[in-house]
């Protein structure tokens, strides 16, 4: 029998044989782990004993245990959890790239990771953004030192959806690393490996956990990507399963080198977070529907970006890949002069920075999360200068619904 998302997570831990019948892993705070036989000590740094662990900055038992729910949940090879999902991003391309590389990105990316590339721009590494939302746009960037194609399944704050399929199949034709960011449907709603993707990457603060109480980030290897073709592997890792090759080197790199490690604590929580995944992300994304559908229909409001409108220009292929359209959504009000006392107004919805929290919060786009990236990336994104982005909480539709109705009444 195959079970469900929800079923499947929330029995996951008593299915391991938990000491003592409990329900839930332990948190295993230690740094350090001790072995009664230098052999194995030795066996686990060098790889040769697996499931052990010598220093918690590469890992410990809890955040084992999460891994594994990733893994199972993205239907992948082995995943590695991170600080947040900054960390869990900058890893893949800070162990994977080199200087003299080329990176093809989605234009339509969260803010954070625009600013990622400009250090990565610093460092030697080429990238074009184009719009992904057309896989010739792809095609036509890449470069005979094209290592890797980014997008985001839903892209932060205008909702585009980039052409995943198409865009899976050109990387294999190509022979290029496809990473997908999944944190905005969450594998709740879609899992990108059915598209190609090679690595996934999910900010756990959000969706999986989705409490608005623990940072994290992971990156699941999906088992869709060569290793052994790819150039950038050290040497001291081309030994062994070739499968392993870069989960093991974002491993070495990423937690033990750059220290991006996520505390036992911090595991233990997203992974109760996650037991609630499914149950959270259906009723967002009910509330953001009836909400984007009275946004549209309101005298003041001059546009809403949703997936699961049928005029969002991607709308087809959300109905496609998507379980739901997710609990993201952002408008565009008519006299963008008024937004800042339309927000005011507001009595539910939190004014913050965050997404993917129990509570809705809303925060104007373009003076706060993309005003370092200026004028001119927001007009290439599209961010018009009265763009709300609103991430639903689990709070009740009729409820919201009111208070932006009198919010944007005055």
């Amino acid at each position: 029998m195959t079970e469900n998302i929800t079923t499947r997570l929330v029995h996951a831990d008593r299915r391991s044989n938990v000491e003592h019948g409990g329900l839930h892993k332990p948190i295993h705070p230690s740094t350090q782990y001790g072995f009664e036989r230098v052999e194995d000590l030795i066996g686990v740094f060098q790889g040769t004993v697996k499931g052990g662990f010598n220093y918690a900055r590469q890992g410990t038992p809890t955040t084992a245990a999460l891994e594994a729910k990733l893994t199972q949940l993205e239907g992948g090879r082995g995943t590695i959890v991170f600080s947040s999902g900054m960390a869990a991003l900058c890893a893949i391309f800070l162990t994977l790239l080199k200087a003299g590389d080329h990176i093809v990105s989605s234009r339509y990316v969260f803010g954070n990771t625009n600013s990622v590339f400009g250090t990565l721009r610093n460092l030697g590494i080429e990238i074009d953004m184009v719009d992904a939302c057309a896989v010739e746009n792809v095609a036509a960037a890449i470069k005979p030192n094209t290592r890797m194609v980014f997008v985001e399944t839903v892209a932060n704050p205008g909702t585009q959806i980039p052409d995943m399929a198409a865009i899976g199949q050109l990387c294999r034709d190509k022979g290029l690393l496809y990473v997908v960011d999944n944190t905005v449907t969450s594998p709740a709603l879609f899992q990108p490996k059915a598209v190609g993707a090679g690595l996934v990457m999910n900010s756990l603060s959000k969706t999986i956990s989705g409490h608005g109480g623990a940072l994290g980030g992971s990156v699941t290897d999906t088992g869709e990507f060569d290793w052994s073709a790819y150039p950038n592997i050290f040497e001291n890792y081309r030994k062994g399963d070739a499968a392993q090759w870069g989960l093991q080197q974002i491993r070495k790199k990423g937690l033990r080198d750059m220290g991006g490690s996520l505390s036992s604590e911090q595991a233990n929580q997203i992974a109760l977070g996650a037991e609630t995944m499914s149950l959270r992300v259906r009723q967002t994304s009910e509330t953001a529907m009836a909400l984007a559908q009275f946004l549209a229909a309101h005298p003041a409001v001059a546009a809403v970006h949703y997936p699961g409108l049928e005029t969002h220009p991607q709308h087809a292929k959300a109905k496609q890949w998507f379980r739901a359209a997710s609990w993201l959504l952002s408008f565009e009000l008519k006299d963008p002069s008024t937004m800042n006392a339309v927000l005011n107004r507001l009595r539910i919805p939190v004014k913050a920075t965050g997404m993917g929290d129990t509570r809705t919060l809303i925060i104007p786009v373009a003076p706060t999360i993309f005003w370092e990236a200026g004028a001119a990336v927001r007009a290439e994104m599209g961010i018009a200068d009265g763009l709300v982005r609103v991430s639903i909480g689990i709070e009740e539709t009729e409820d919201l619904i009111a208070d932006f109705g009198q919010a944007l009444a005055g």
